[in-house]
């Protein structure tokens, strides 16, 4: 790789790392890069996760103070996101990039306006709480499956899904997608790394910047008031859906 191609990948890391770390949605910085430096997509698309996998760490260990208050729903949530997450990478060696992203707008839309509306929803649902839970639950399933299988937007999702659960306290939301969203890649990672599936020089490169991405954006997205980072998400997951719109049809 060219020194240009190294400095371009690590910044792009970074800011993927501190996006995954708030919101989610890095993917769509990493991949469109390793596609300008001609990766070819289903290559870009593996490399970028494993790329990103290993700066999850870094917004884990900012999130730690809340890892006590998401212990139970880690439990309730692990098992289900490793098996969605193996399915969605087994489906990414077995059919092509083109023919799931035309889906990923309209996800991340969703998602966005769910999000959004999610206070509004708790106030408005009539099924008890255990209903919910259930419902949220099995919700994981599929957004397991995306994430290992592309992965652009899924923090919104989980975020949109935990907010309909009736959690509420933001930060705690963010601390268990960033352990989620880590176990998904980590999931994939290893099957792409075993498949033969990685430029390893580019993830690297990508590695480089999201240690330093992933830290900054957990550590400081906790400084910003909770209304703040909501508001911030929203704007995120817009910007992800017009970028993938304008992606896909413009």
């Amino acid at each position: 790789m060219t020194w240009i191609e190294i400095l371009t990948l690590s910044a792009a890391g970074c800011a993927a790392g501190a996006i995954n770390a708030i919101a989610g949605g890095g993917t769509l910085l990493t991949f469109p890069v390793l596609l300008m430096f001609g990766t070819p997509p289903v290559l870009a698309n593996a490399t970028s996760t494993v790329g990103l996998v290993i700066g999850t760490a870094g917004s884990i260990v900012s999130f730690r103070g809340h890892l006590k208050a998401i212990r139970t729903r880690l439990f309730q949530f692990i098992p289900i996101f490793f098996i969605g997450a193996a399915i969605g990478s087994w489906l990414l060696t077995q059919t092509s990039d083109d023919q799931f992203s035309k889906l990923i707008p309209f996800l991340v839309l969703f998602a966005t306006v769910l999000f959004f509306l999610q206070g509004f929803l708790r106030k408005s649902a009539t099924s008890s709480k255990s209903k919910a839970l259930w419902f949220s639950i099995a919700l994981q399933l599929p957004v397991a499956i995306y994430g290992a299988f592309f992965g652009a937007g899924i923090g919104i999702l989980m975020l949109a899904s935990f907010g309909f659960m009736g959690m509420t306290n933001i930060h705690e939301m963010n601390a268990l997608k960033n352990i989620l969203g880590s176990l998904i890649n980590v999931i994939a990672a290893v099957w792409f790394i075993a498949v033969g599936m990685v430029n390893w020089p580019q993830a690297l490169a990508l590695t480089a910047g999201a240690l330093i991405g992933y830290y900054l954006g957990a550590h400081y997205s906790q400084r910003i008031s909770p209304q703040k980072v909501r508001n911030l998400i929203t704007a995120i997951g817009l910007i992800i859906s017009v970028l993938m719109f304008w992606k896909q049809f413009g």
